[in-house]
């Protein structure tokens, strides 16, 4: 149904509760899996439905094409106008099948694997090379699709798709459809872009593409307490130690940990780290299609959720950040199935990435040497405290020290696995899926020990949110809608049931409101590919 009247539409739909269910069988409907040993990611779906994903660090022991890291579309099918019922892909019993990629829609294609290119590119696609052009490592984990058109008919563009190691990468690969809707890679236009002028990536995760057609690829920043990036004896020193050799000197804990964008994709790409929109794990950040709000993910144990508001539309370099205050609906030790939230947004600061930038170059060439322990150099937690009494001299701690900072100030930091956060722009554009979906992996630690914000049963399967965004692309619910069940730890290599999701990663919006979930997760042997149908639809 469309909606003429926006304002009536909102009133509509607002005027029912949202519901909580567990998706039921009708509901939720496996399409595809992948190799053992693989994860599904790079979900991406383009104007045109041509649906990108990829196939993540299989098992290099397993016989046949899918040995090496993929990045690959399905053909055969637009998935922005499914038929309403979808045909169910079976789970691998064979060994044949437990090894390829099975898809009950359109056909799934190869387009690039790890090592290809290597007359075009050093090291070939995925490889980590340094600020002195050596290869340092060739990366196996392909991330985040983002797909730039050049023509009106979307058969042809530039697909940016990262890789997801230490130190990160991305690379450029420019694409044309054929007539008989196969794609075929130009081999003399391919590249990993060079980040060398913003002192390298870390983690490049999960992403999307900003409503100006920009990627924005995340920086997962697996470094909870920048304090230790220089103790020698910290067991994540191996992280510092990797920056060393992509930049061939000691490296700054504060130029990672962001929301990297790519301008001029099309062009000669530039890499643009907005230290504004927040330091942490990030899995992903969405922006809204009024082009300033963005909603922002944080992966890991005991993370924030993050909003930031730029302060002119198309431009994120400046702006307000804000951090996620949570109040639960039911008692602690509920079912998170069942167990909805309210959201409250409480503002850190206001910046902007110039200002950020030159506190985060103060923290430059501190080594092993400085280090005395409770004495790192960095923000410590005695700051952030300062600084949330009011009592500091500048906002530096919100920016650096986001997550830190985020509780100091009452938000809620008790997530765990925090995963992709999408919308579908035109449809939240024009009001007829006003709904955002975040995927949450694994329901345990913070989230599961009956204290704090969130205090629901544990669900080693993890669990889909639903929020419902307003007129002003606000959220201020948050509502569970897809939930994994039946985890037996004794049941392996299928520890969840494999009837619903296990510990969903990547999800993509459809223009219809059905919601497409990628599962990274060891509690299947394959990793699976679902399409959830909310009730309503």
């Amino acid at each position: 149904m469309q909606f003429k009247n926006k304002a009536l539409m909102f009133a509509l739909l607002g005027s029912t509760a949202l519901a909580a269910p567990v998706a039921s069988a009708d509901e939720l409907v496996r399409i595809a899996s992948v190799p053992v040993g693989a994860e599904i990611t790079g979900m991406y779906v383009t104007s045109a439905g041509d649906f990108f994903f990829n196939v993540q660090h299989p098992a290099t022991a397993i016989t046949g094409p899918y040995n090496k890291a993929t990045v690959g579309i399905v053909t055969g099918a637009n998935f922005n106008a499914l038929p309403v019922e979808v045909d169910t892909a079976p789970v691998p019993d064979s060994a044949y099948a437990k090894q390829t990629v099975t898809t009950s829609i359109g056909s799934y294609q190869i387009l690039a694997q790890q090592g290809d290119f290597a007359d075009k590119i050093p090291g070939g696609l995925g490889a980590i090379i340094t600020v002195d052009g050596e290869v340092y490592k060739s990366s196996n984990d392909p991330d985040f699709n983002g797909f730039i058109p050049t023509s009106a008919a979307a058969d042809e563009g530039y697909l940016f798709t990262n890789w997801e190691d230490r130190p990160g990468g991305l690379s450029r690969m420019r694409l044309v459809k054929g007539s008989d809707g196969n794609w075929t890679v130009d081999p003399d236009d391919v590249m990993m872009l060079d980040f060398s002028s913003v002192n390298g990536t870390w983690v490049n995760c999960f992403g999307s593409v900003s409503p100006w057609s920009t990627p924005l690829t995340s920086e997962e920043l697996y470094f909870d307490d920048s304090s230790e990036w220089i103790n020698e004896a910290s067991d994540s020193f191996r992280d510092p130690s990797a920056i060393t050799a992509y930049l061939g000197r000691p490296g700054n804990p504060y130029d990672y940990g962001y929301i990297v964008e790519i301008t001029d994709p099309a062009g000669t790409p530039v890499p643009v780290k907005h230290m504004a929109m927040s330091r942490a794990s990030h899995e992903n950040a969405v922006v809204m299609p009024d082009q300033r709000t963005a909603y922002i993910t944080d992966d890991g144990t005991d993370v924030v959720f993050f909003k930031f508001v730029a302060d002119a539309a198309g431009d994120l370099s400046s702006g307000t950040l804000y951090a996620a205050k949570m109040t639960q609906d039911a008692p602690a030790g509920s079912d998170v199935a069942s167990t909805a939230f309210d959201i409250e947004w409480i503002e850190l600061a206001h910046g902007n990435n110039e200002q950020v930038g030159a506190w985060v170059r103060e923290y430059d060439g501190l080594t092993p040497a400085d280090y005395q322990e409770g004495e790192s150099g960095y923000v410590s937690d005695a700051d952030v405290e300062a600084w949330a009494r009011g009592e500091a001299a500048d906002d530096r701690a919100a920016f650096l020290e986001s997550r830190k900072a985020a509780a100091a100030l009452g938000a809620t930091d008790e997530w765990r696995k925090m995963e992709g956060v999408m919308i579908n722009h035109d449809a939240a554009a024009s009001g007829t899926v006003p709904f955002m979906y975040l995927a949450m992996s694994e329901v345990s630690k913070g989230m599961s020990d009956g204290e704090g914000d969130v205090a629901v049963a544990e669900n080693m399967c993890g669990v889909v949110y639903q929020m419902r965004l307003d007129e002003q692309f606000n959220v201020s619910r948050m509502v569970p809608v897809v939930a994994g069940s039946g985890y037996d730890s004794n049941n392996k290599p299928n520890a969840c049931s494999t009837a619903g999701v296990s510990n969903p990663d990547n999800v993509q919006v459809l223009p219809d409101g059905r919601v497409l979930i990628g599962e990274d997760t060891g509690n299947h042997e394959n990793n699976m590919l679902w399409i959830w149908t909310p009730p309503s639809a």
